[in-house]
């Protein structure tokens, strides 16, 4: 069994990397993959060869990993690559042409879409096809506060630079019964392009507008504490500092505390079980139709059941690719990851949230129609 090799090289390298060997002339070119079972499973599938090769958002790497591991166990000629250089480094690797697929945490933005596709058919544009939902952990790093409530308007202050001790006057009317230090606070933001970032500033921005008034950026908008690459960075410096507080991936929290998060008069500690009901009573972005799926995430729930920081991260694929042979391993591999195995996968590694309902059948017949 091939195993996922997290290090392949963007571009040139990538590129040359991507030729396939076709499908039997007598066989399908793709197998197809219901809910429940694995994509090439099937005895009548068509036997795939060849590498495919993903660059993207660092949220996915553990489910990448796990997805990897499940697709070559039953497509043993197939060789999966994932780098998590970032969301915005795996978008502009997949438009370049240096990746066959992206893994991004949020969804290819208008500008992009009205671009060009270096591996997409002429005449067809890339398309979000969620396959991971996981909530956006706070953690923090403060000697003897093993228990932390914030909410946005807190949350925004202390990003931006205006709260800059831990025993502010609005911290400690969130937590009374904690004995909060007069430490300063850092807040650890991402330095590279990423769909965390968007994804936690958007959240800042609905739900407390008047102390956050920069839209939802991949970049950002802050300098004030330290800036870290990738989600591995940011768990890095809240670890090794003092007073320290990052937003990551809930996969990447590790041992580090994380805070609970004001969600209408209770507050909610990150899990799978209210990422996915966010997710699910979340409505569609109608600004993207047809095969292009996108959520658009309830920020200012007040249901105590759900959690308004969850990101939900897309494969970014072609709708049609030049080369049919791609499209058929990138079809198969996206109908494994939205497979009910595919996301169950992803649980179990990642603690992410599986997809359910109307969101994971939109999900995988949108997997089904690459071509």
């Amino acid at each position: 069994m091939n195993h996922l090799r997290a290090g392949v090289a963007i571009g040139a390298a990538v590129t040359a990397a991507l030729a396939l060997t076709s499908c039997a002339s007598n066989e399908p070119a793709a197998p197809s993959a219901s809910a429940g079972s694995s994509a090439g499973a099937s005895s009548a599938a068509a036997t795939l060869n060849g590498t495919l090769n993903g660059v993207g958002s660092s949220a996915q790497s553990n489910a990448q990993t796990a997805w990897a591991k499940g697709f070559q166990t039953t497509n043993s000629g197939v060789t999966v690559n994932y780098n998590p250089s970032g969301s915005g480094a795996g978008r502009t690797a997949f438009e370049g042409g240096g990746a066959q697929f992206a893994g991004s945490d949020s969804a290819l933005p208008s500008t992009e879409l009205s671009g060009d596709f270096k591996l997409c058919k002429s005449g067809t544009k890339g398309i979000d096809i969620p396959v991971y939902i996981s909530p956006v952990a706070l953690v923090y790093n403060l000697a003897g506060v093993t228990t932390l409530n914030l909410d946005a308007s807190t949350l925004a202050k202390i990003f931006s630079g205006k709260i800059t001790k831990w025993n502010d006057s609005a911290i400690v009317a969130l937590n009374k019964d904690a004995k909060l230090p007069s430490t300063a606070i850092t807040p650890v933001y991402r330095s590279d392009k990423s769909g965390t970032t968007a994804n936690f500033t958007d959240y800042l921005h609905q739900a407390a507008a008047s102390d956050w008034t920069p839209e939802s950026a991949d970049v950002f908008p802050y300098k004030t504490g330290e800036g870290a690459a990738k989600g591995s960075g940011v768990v890095a410096a809240v670890t090794a500092g003092k007073g320290t507080i990052g937003y990551v991936d809930n996969s990447s929290a590790g041992t580090l505390s994380v805070a609970k998060i004001k969600v209408g008069s209770t507050y909610v500690a990150p899990s799978a079980e209210v990422a996915s009901k966010t997710a699910e009573t979340s409505p569609l972005d109608t600004t993207h139709t047809g095969n292009d799926v996108v959520v658009k995430i309830n920020r200012t729930t007040t249901d105590s059941g759900e959690y308004p920081i969850t990101l939900v991260s897309y494969l970014i694929a072609c709708q049609t690719y030049t080369d049919a042979t791609t499209g058929a391993l990138v079809s198969a591999y996206a109908q494994y990851l939205t497979s009910t195995d595919g996301q169950q996968a992803a649980a179990d590694t990642a603690k992410s949230a599986p997809m359910t309902g109307a969101l994971l059948a939109k999900a995988e017949a949108a997997a089904k129609t690459i071509k």
